[in-house]
């Protein structure tokens, strides 16, 4: 499925719009502004929360935990010693973690599991915020992969100001 993910331009939070080919939005993520850490609501079109996003504060290096209906979905880790590139891990419970890998800082990348590419991320030099395209696999979690996507967005550019 091929998603398009837009940051809001004038949002007091990290807030980003997630729609499908067509442009017809489908998901919502509602950042909180204020708050101690990111802390991000991923709703899908009717406003209900699918997922939540949590920066973990008291960790070594930029970690995020992504629950769905309180159970932890995944906890995305920013690898620190890495030379020239960013590398992340996706931690998921069982056998099927993910590495995000590739360009991050011109959002290049593919997020890979057991040596198979199940997403692509692609920016768009489109408008004023930055846009991405991503391209999930068929039989692949698009929430984990989206609520993923975020996360690496608010890794590699968090002194953004909204």
């Amino acid at each position: 499925m091929q998603y398009v993910m837009k940051e809001k331009w004038l949002a007091l939070g990290n807030d980003f719009a997630i729609t499908d080919a067509s442009g017809r939005e489908v998901f919502y993520v509602d950042g909180r502004a204020f708050s101690l850490g990111d802390k991000l609501s991923f709703q899908d079109a009717s406003r209900r929360e699918v997922a939540f996003i949590r920066q973990r504060l008291l960790s070594w290096g930029p970690t995020y935990e992504v629950t769905r209906g309180g159970e932890v979905l995944a906890t995305v880790k920013k690898k620190l010693f890495t030379l020239f590139k960013h590398r992340f891990f996706v931690d998921v419970p069982g056998p099927n973690d993910l590495e995000a890998k590739g360009d991050f800082f011109d959002h290049e990348y593919e997020f890979v599991q057991q040596d198979r590419v199940v997403a692509t991320v692609s920016k768009r030099w489109i408008s004023l915020t930055d846009s991405y395209g991503i391209d999930v696999a068929e039989g692949t979690d698009d929430v984990l992969i989206l609520a993923c996507a975020v996360v690496i967005d608010l890794c590699c550019h968090e002194k953004r100001d909204h």
